[in-house]
C-alpha cells in the first residue's frame, strides 16, 4: 500500500511564497510576517511585530494610504512609491479583509515588475541587442570602404576617411556591449573571496582616479566565501566603484565608501531560479555626491539611461545583467538625511564543503 505523504500545513505554504505576507489586527498592528516580507521591508519577524504598518512602510500617493486606512475595504495597487528603514522603492500592494475577523486584513507585497519575471525584464536589452547584430554587418561594408577610400584619396582629404573609420569603431564597441546584455548564457558561480575581489576592484579604480577621493572600507571579516563569478563581480564593482567616484568629485571632500555585513533572515527570490533564495551577503557602495536626478532614479538599471553628459547608458544595465546572472540582486537608494546615494548588492554564500 502506497504511503501518502501529508501536504505542506499553511504555515509552510505561506513563507515559501515569493511574496511578502503581512497579518494586521484591527488596530493595523503587524502580528505576523513571512520571510519574503522581511526581506522586502528590511526587517526581521521580531522587529516588525507588534509595529503598525504605518510605522513600517510610509506610503507616497496620499489615495492609497488613505485606502490603507480603511480596513474594510479591499484594495489593489500596481507600482507604488514607497519608503522603508531600507530605502525607497515601488512595489505592488494589496490589503485583503478577513471576513471571519472583523477588522482583521492580509496585506501583500511585491516588487514592482515581479509579475513580469525575469524574461519580462530581459526583453529589455534583447530587442536592443539583436538591432544590434543587424547593424554589425552594414557597419562593417563602411569601415571597409573608408579604409580602401583613405588610400585612394589626396593626402589633405585622408583625415575625413580616418575620422569615418573612427566613428564606424566606436559605434563598433557600442554595439558589442549591447550584445553583452542580451546574451541569455550565466556566468560560471563559484565560491568566492568577497572583500578580495572588492580590494581588487578598489586598487584598479584608487589608481585611475589618484588620490583627490577618500575612499573608505568597513568590512565585515566573519563573511563566508560567496557564490559569485570572480571576474564578473570585479567587473560589477569597478563599474559602481567609478562611478561612486564620478558622483562625488565635486563634493568638498569626496568620499566613496565600501561596507559589508551579514544580513540575517534576508531572504529574496529570484524567479530566474525557480525558487526562493538566502542573500544574506550585503556589500553597499556609497558616495557623498548630490545622488541621481530624481526622475531617472526608477530607470537607472534601463539601458540608455544615463545622468552622464557623455554616458552611454549601458554600465547599469550591464552591472545588473552580471549580479542578476549570479543569482543576486542589486537595488539603488538615496538616503537624504545623510547625504548619500548607495547601490546595495546581496549575494548568496557558498555552500561550505562536506568533509
Amino acid at each position: 500500500m502506497t504511503e501518502v505523504l501529508a501536504g505542506p500545513d499553511a504555515a509552510s505554504q505561506i513563507g515559501g511564497l515569493i511574496f511578502g505576507v503581512l497579518l494586521l489586527d484591527p488596530d493595523s498592528r503587524i502580528t505576523e510576517a513571512n520571510p519574503s516580507a522581511e526581506s522586502l521591508l528590511g526587517q526581521s519577524a521580531p522587529r516588525l511585530v507588534g509595529k503598525t504598518f504605518g510605522d513600517i512602510v510610509e506610503i507616497v500617493d496620499p489615495r492609497v494610504r488613505a485606502s490603507m486606512e480603511q480596513v474594510d475595504a479591499p484594495l489593489l495597487a500596481r507600482d507604488v512609491a514607497i519608503a522603508t528603514g531600507a530605502g525607497e522603492r515601488r512595489i505592488n500592494i494589496t490589503s485583503s479583509p478577513m471576513l471571519t475577523h472583523p477588522g482583521w486584513r492580509t496585506i501583500t507585497l511585491s516588487e514592482s515588475g515581479m509579475d513580469r519575471g525575469e524574461q519580462g525584464e530581459d526583453a529589455d536589452v534583447r530587442a536592443p541587442a539583436i538591432l544590434a547584430h543587424e547593424i554589425k554587418n552594414p557597419l562593417a561594408a563602411i569601415r571597409g570602404a573608408s579604409q580602401l577610400l583613405a588610400r585612394r584619396v589626396e593626402p589633405r582629404d585622408r583625415a575625413l576617411a580616418e575620422i569615418i573609420t573612427g566613428e564606424t569603431d566606436r559605434i563598433a564597441g557600442l554595439l558589442d556591449r549591447m550584445q553583452i546584455l542580451g546574451r541569455t548564457a550565466h556566468v560560471s558561480a563559484e565560491p568566492c573571496n568577497l572583500h578580495e575581489a572588492i580590494r581588487s576592484a578598489t586598487a584598479t579604480v584608487r589608481a585611475a582616479r589618484g588620490s583627490e577621493i577618500e575612499f573608505v572600507e568597513e568590512f565585515d571579516p566573519s563573511l563566508p566565501p560567496v557564490l559569485s563569478d570572480r571576474s564578473a563581480l570585479e567587473q560589477v564593482l569597478i563599474n559602481l566603484v567609478a562611478n561612486a567616484c564620478d558622483a562625488c568629485e565635486s563634493a568638498e571632500t569626496p568620499r566613496v565608501e565600501v561596507r559589508t555585513r551579514f544580513v540575517s533572515g534576508l531572504v529574496l527570490n529570484i524567479i530566474r531560479l525557480g525558487k526562493a533564495t538566502r542573500l544574506p551577503v550585503e556589500i553597499v557602495i556609497s558616495d557623498n555626491g548630490p545622488g541621481i536626478a530624481p526622475e531617472l532614479r526608477d530607470h537607472i538599471f534601463e539601458p540608455f539611461v544615463t545622468s552622464k553628459r557623455h554616458g552611454q547608458g549601458l554600465g547599469l544595465a550591464l552591472v545588473r545583467k552580471l549580479v542578476r546572472d549570479m543569482g543576486g540582486r542589486i537595488a539603488h537608494e538615496r538616503d537624504e538625511a545623510l547625504g548619500l546615494t548607495q547601490f546595495r548588492i546581496n549575494l548568496a554564500m557558498a555552500e561550505r564543503a562536506k568533509p
